[in-house]
C-alpha cells in the first residue's frame, strides 16, 4: 500500500527521519515538493511509527506486502516487456500515482501530508498482468483460486470506493494512479497484445460477415471456422525464399498468437510460420 503519513517537518535540520522524510518523500506542492520526490517516494516504505509517548512499533506489514506482489506479478510482466522496458513503466507507474496524488487529493479536502510507498507501482503491475493473463488462476490465502481479472479487478472497485476514507492514513488515489496509467500505457501501446483490444474493437468497429456461398453446407466444419482466420495467405510451395526461418523467430511468432491470436500476425511473420510447416512436413 502507498501510506500518506502527517508529520511535522523541523525548519533548519532536525532528526535524520524528518530529514529523510523532507527530501525524498513526497510532500505536498505547497509544503516543500521537490521533482525527484516522484522518484524517491516509491522506495520508501514505513516500517515503524511512533507512539505518543515518543517511543516507536515495528510494523513491516507496508513492505512485505508492496514486495511480496512484485515479487508475484512483477516476474510475468518483466518476461513479457523486457527488463528495461518493465523498468520504465514500474516508474511510470509510480509517477502516476504521485501526480494524482498530489493533485487530486487537495480537491477532496484530504489531509495534506507526506506520502511514501511503491504501491501505485504495484498496482500498475497488478493491472498488467490482469490485463495480460485475465485467467490465470491467483490462489487467495493460498487456498482459494480466483481468475486474476475478477480479484484485481475487485481490488481497483474497492479502492474507488475507499477514496472518501482520508482518515485512513492510505493514499487510495495513488493507487488508482498507478492502475489507470497501466490500463492507458497497455491499451495504446502497439506492442501489448492483450484480449482486451479485440473486445473495444468490437464494441467500435462493425465487422461484415463474408456472404456464404449457397451451396455451402451450413452444417459442415469449414462453414463455422471463426473468421479471424480466414486472413490466412496461400504462398507458393515451390516458391524460392532467400531466407532461412529461425527456431527463435517461430518462437517469438507463436507466443503473439497465444496473446493476441493469429489474426494480429504480419503477413512477413504469417510467411514465416507456413515456411516452418514445410520445413516440418
Amino acid at each position: 500500500m502507498v501510506i500518506s503519513i502527517n508529520i511535522r517537518i523541523s525548519d533548519g535540520g532536525g532528526t535524520l527521519y524528518n530529514l529523510i522524510m523532507e527530501y525524498f518523500a513526497l510532500l505536498p506542492i505547497d509544503s516543500g515538493f521537490r521533482p525527484w520526490q516522484l522518484i524517491s517516494y516509491q522506495f520508501m516504505h514505513q516500517t515503524f511509527y511512533f507512539n505518543v509517548d515518543g517511543s516507536y512499533t515495528l510494523a513491516f506489514s507496508h513492505i512485505l506486502f508492496n514486495m511480496f506482489a512484485l515479487w508475484m506479478f512483477g516476474a510475468s510482466i518483466e518476461d513479457v516487456f523486457g527488463s528495461k522496458r518493465f523498468l520504465i513503466f514500474y516508474l511510470l507507474a509510480g509517477i502516476s500515482a504521485g501526480l494524482l496524488q498530489l493533485f487530486i487529493s487537495p480537491l477532496l479536502g484530504a489531509p495534506l501530508g507526506a506520502t511514501v510507498g511503491a504501491s501505485g507501482s504495484i498496482y500498475g503491475v497488478m493491472v498488467a498482468y490482469a490485463m495480460f493473463f485475465p485467467d490465470n488462476l491467483i490462489f487467495l490465502y493460498f487456498l482459494i483460486p480466483v481468475k486474476a481479472k475478477y480479484l484485481i479487478g475487485f481490488l481497483i472497485v474497492f479502492e474507488f470506493l475507499m477514496i472518501d476514507s482520508a482518515s485512513s492514513g492510505v493514499a487510495h488515489l495513488a493507487h488508482l494512479g498507478g492502475a489507470l496509467f497501466a490500463f492507458l500505457y497497455i491499451m495504446f501501446d502497439k506492442n501489448s497484445y492483450v484480449s482486451l483490444k479485440n473486445l473495444f474493437n468490437k464494441s467500435f468497429y462493425y465487422k461484415s460477415k463474408p456472404k456464404r456461398d449457397i451451396f455451402t453446407n451450413p452444417f459442415s466444419r469449414s462453414s463455422q471456422i471463426d473468421n479471424d482466420v480466414q486472413d490466412a495467405n496461400y504462398y507458393d510451395i515451390n516458391k524460392k525464399d532467400d531466407y532461412e526461418v529461425s527456431q527463435e523467430e517461430i518462437d517469438k511468432i507463436l507466443d503473439k498468437i497465444s496473446q493476441s491470436g493469429y489474426q494480429n500476425l504480419t503477413d512477413h511473420e504469417k510467411k514465416i510460420l507456413f515456411q516452418a510447416s514445410k520445413k516440418m512436413k
